[in-house]
């Protein structure tokens, strides 16, 4: 029996998410008790790839990506690993049934952050979005909706669209990370070295339809997700609208932020409009 190993799993999983994102450990948390667990199981993955790819610059990050994407491989296949994260990633992957080719390409998307910095036309900027936030948008979706495909049918495109608007946001939030320290730019045809209002603006409009089309998705979640999801929606909206009043100069030498205070408060906020059904 593991039964105390797969607890020890799913712990670490939430940890992971509590110690790397207080936003979205704050957003978890709004979801029911029933699903909270398999979403830390799928945020302590995607952020285990991340950061080998981001952050590990002092060890061959190809080497731990080949051997993370080894041990994916066994776990999903013997629905075990000695490492926690995938052990619990594993579990909720067949738990839900959730298709191996929306993993694949989370996968394939975190394999070109080791080598390609620059994306130049709009169809691999649009590849690498579905790979790395689409895709994961759809996973949840996949808890969400508890194995009842029409339902994951219906809600599928806005699941991705909000996905992407996660995504993009975090692009903007984090361009002078990217382009100064990774070298890397998402945004096809925008001059970062020039970024001006006109070409940060296109981009926000960008985001703001994706975010628009996420929105109506959000409104015909379970009862179990909605509130959650719709937290996540306001705290990026929130930060949307930071970057929105942001001039593009400061955007390239600062990271933006919402203070946890302001978190706090727009949890408070997104409650009282939830309740009056003001979504």
């Amino acid at each position: 029996m593991k039964t105390l190993f797969d607890s020890v799993s799913r712990q670490c999983s939430k940890l992971v998410t509590q110690s790397y994102s207080t936003s979205f450990s704050m957003a978890t948390k709004m979801l029911s008790e029933t699903i909270r667990q398999d979403i830390y199981n799928i945020y302590g993955f995607v952020r285990f790839a991340d950061e080998i790819v981001d952050t590990f610059h002092d060890f061959d990050k190809e080497i731990l990506f080949k051997r993370f994407s080894e041990d994916l491989e066994y776990a999903l296949e013997h629905k075990i690993s000695l490492n926690p994260i995938l052990n619990s990633f594993q579990e909720t992957y067949h738990k839900y049934n959730i298709d191996k080719h929306l993993v694949d390409a989370f996968m394939k998307s975190m394999s070109l952050d080791l080598h390609k910095q620059t994306y130049l036309t709009e169809e691999e900027y649009k590849a690498y979005i579905y790979g790395s936030a689409d895709v994961v948008g759809l996973m949840c979706l996949k808890v969400f909706v508890k194995g009842d495909h029409q339902k994951y049918d219906e809600l599928k495109d806005a699941a991705m669209s909000l996905g992407s608007a996660f995504q993009k946001v975090n692009f903007l939030r984090d361009l002078k990370a990217d382009f100064e320290d990774l070298s890397r730019t998402y945004f096809p045809n925008t001059d970062l070295n020039h970024l001006d209002e006109a070409a940060k603006l296109l981009i926000i409009k960008d985001i703001e339809a994706d975010f628009e089309k996420g929105l109506a998705g959000i409104k015909n979640l379970p009862l179990e997700a909605k509130f959650g999801v719709f937290m996540a929606y306001r705290y990026y909206n929130k930060l949307l609208e930071k970057l929105k009043n942001t001039p593009a100069l400061e955007i390239k030498s600062t990271r933006i932020r919402v203070p946890n205070y302001k978190k706090v408060e727009l949890l408070t906020r997104s409650y009282v409009k939830y309740q009056l059904n003001l979504m």
